[in-house]
């Protein structure tokens, strides 16, 4: 068996409140940070997005040299990485520790020879290396720290930083030259032209200044520019306009010469829409960033709104569910619900949500069941894209859930099953002799539930009218006070998944144990110890010959039945760690983690 990753279903930039988020671009490729990830995104062609995970500590931020042959990457521990974007193995070139803080900002020359990098060090606040070694310079001038570099890209080299100590510095082949204290706040970006003509600042102060890329001597200052803080400029590849980004919401494009509004967007009301970020894209133009992660496309000869939205999740994903028409569902850790289409395509699922972190997702073909820390379980239209009216509140806590065909709802708490459909408690089943931790029911009405003191226990009812639950509770209760238990496993079980006609079970437990039963004979087939950590998550590909296990070690194994076949190991697939694991077709398996992308693979199985 063999495989081959598909594709990469992005996460969105990280962002914090009352900070400005660098986005820089490539052609029309757009490169920004989360958590320890860098995403390469291409815009036009989703397929070929990539991603870099080399850092140890979170990455802030990530810029392509203007030869297109090497991406620098920081990170909160003041680290620079330089690595090769020619083919897929990401050779690292040079790492430089420029000190120890946090980066919030990298340049490049116009040579692709020297990297100018600024942020909080203890007693420094920038540095400028090149990428060969040697000719390492601190930087000077700023008393805080630096929050934007940019470095003029033609001969005489300039450079300048903005800072929280309100001021920019302006450097004359990377030497320091003078002081400009235009702005009354923060510093938030400082952007050199295309052209090397001029550089704009914006600061806190909602205010926007030019100045002359020479000399560095303040041009002008943009009249009335924005009613907020200033926290981005990017300058169009002719060097004739620019536009800004701003926490009142909106964005504006520039006339360089004539410092007048060419046009002027309103992303959308409150704080999610506070615009943090932005970049010049290519043939896409002007692209910004809001602070709910959301990527805005704005076309300069129509609208007043952004012409394409590109949501995606910020925060790590906690599980995946398929649809019936493939589209996989994904939740994250902030309580949101994303759609990602076969085509690439990312919907937010509208309506009335999780208030906070949502533990699982369970399919029933076309609706898509959720709970979460809000101890609740709602329904999503999966076609709609939207959260119904449905809504059942289960206290204690729900730990997980799984959905039928027949949308009955299994959910379970630290000590119960209960079961609810359409919103309504149909059953519950007290747990009093163990602790739940992981629930999975067959196609013929099956109960797994594993427990925290490593055994399964499996309740089985004959002749149950499931489609009629509500009045089969006698049955129910008579059948439940016998389950089958089965050992197998030395610490508690995390994760249970019944094969596709149900014949079969798997379990994987929290030291990264995978067993698989024949639980009709109550017996066990084969067991795995390849994981090295918890199991989070089990999953049966549609011929029910073949399964894929995600675990905590970043991890994904994909197995066979037939004894003596090799496994295949996706190693290192997920930073920080797998959630969930899925199959989105006969062939298809996608995972998804801590790192919030999900990324697809395809296996060619052995004959």
């Amino acid at each position: 068996m063999s495989f081959k990753q598909e594709r990469l279903f992005p996460c969105s930039p990280g962002t914090e409140r009352g900070s400005s988020t660098k986005l820089s671009s490539s052609g029309d490729k757009i490169v920004y940070t989360s958590g320890r990830t860098v995403i390469i995104r291409d815009l036009n062609h989703p397929l070929l997005t990539s991603s870099y995970a080399g850092h140890v500590k979170n990455a802030t931020v990530a810029r392509i040299s203007p030869s297109g042959y090497y991406c620098a990457s920081a990170d909160d521990s003041g680290n620079v990485r330089v690595w090769d974007l020619v083919g897929e193995d990401r050779v690292l070139k040079r790492e430089v520790k420029v000190f120890s803080g946090k980066i919030f900002d990298l340049a490049w020359d116009g040579e692709s020879k020297r990297i100018f990098s600024g942020g909080q060090g203890l007693d420094k606040f920038g540095k400028v290396f090149t990428i060969d070694g040697g000719g390492d310079k601190d930087i000077t001038g700023h008393s805080k720290r630096i929050n934007a570099v940019s470095i003029r890209h033609q001969r005489p080299f300039r450079a300048v930083s903005g800072s929280d100590d309100r001021s920019v510095v302006f450097y004359d082949n990377y030497n320091y030259s003078k002081t400009i204290t235009n702005h009354a706040n923060w510093v938030q970006d400082v952007r050199y032209s295309p052209s090397g003509g001029h550089f704009v600042s914006v600061g806190s102060d909602f205010k926007v200044f030019l100045y002359d890329g020479t000399t560095g001597d303040t041009v002008a200052e943009v009249p009335k520019a924005h009613t907020g803080s200033v926290r981005g400029v990017s300058w169009s590849p002719d060097s004739k306009s620019f536009f800004t980004v701003s926490a009142d919401r909106t964005v504006k494009l520039w006339d360089a010469e004539t410092r007048q509004a060419i046009s002027s967007w309103t992303v959308g009301p409150g704080v999610d829409h506070q615009q943090v970020g932005c970049t010049w894209a290519g043939s896409e133009g002007i692209a910004s960033l809001s602070l709910n992660g959301d990527i805005n496309i704005f076309d300069q000869r129509t609208g007043d709104r952004p012409s394409r939205i590109l949501p995606g999740i910020q925060t790590p994903i906690t599980s995946l569910a398929l649809s019936r028409d493939k589209t996989l569902f994904a939740s994250s850790s902030d309580g949101k619900v994303v759609a990602f289409s076969s085509s690439g395509e990312a919907e937010r699922a509208k309506g009335d949500g999780h208030s906070s972190k949502i533990l699982a997702l369970s399919s029933s073909g076309d609706h898509i069941y959720s709970t979460g820390f809000d101890d609740r379980v709602r329904e999503i239209d999966a076609p709609a894209r939207s959260f119904t009216s449905t809504v059942a509140e289960i206290k204690p806590q729900p730990r997980a859930i799984f959905a039928t065909k027949a949308r009955l709802v299994f959910a379970l708490t630290e000590n119960s099953i209960r079961v609810v459909k359409e919103g309504r408690d149909l059953f519950s089943l007290d747990m009093t002799k163990y602790s739940p931790s992981s629930i999975a029911v067959s196609p013929a009405g099956l109960v797994a539930v594993g427990g925290e003191d490593s055994n399964i226990y499996l309740y089985h009812w004959e002749q149950i009218n499931w489609e009629n639950v509500q009045n089969e509770k006698n049955k129910l209760l008579e059948g439940a006070k016998e389950p089958v238990q089965i050992q197998g496993h030395t610490s508690p079980v995390t994760a249970l998944s019944f094969s596709p006609d149900g014949s079969l079970l798997l379990s994987g437990d929290s030291k990264g144990r995978v067993v698989l039963y024949d639980h009709g004979q109550k017996s066990e087939i084969r067991a795995h110890n390849f994981h090295t950590a918890r199991i989070l998550s089990l999953a049966w590909a549609p011929d029910g010959k073949h399964f894929a296990s995600g675990s905590l070690d970043t991890n994904v194994f994909v197995w066979s039945i037939k004894p003596n076949t090799k496994h295949i190991a996706l190693n290192n697939v997920g930073p920080g760690g797998i959630s969930a694991v899925t199959w989105t077709d006969e062939r298809t398996v996608a995972s998804a983690g801590a790192d919030g992308c999900i990324r697809t693979f395809s296996i060619t199985f052995a004959e």
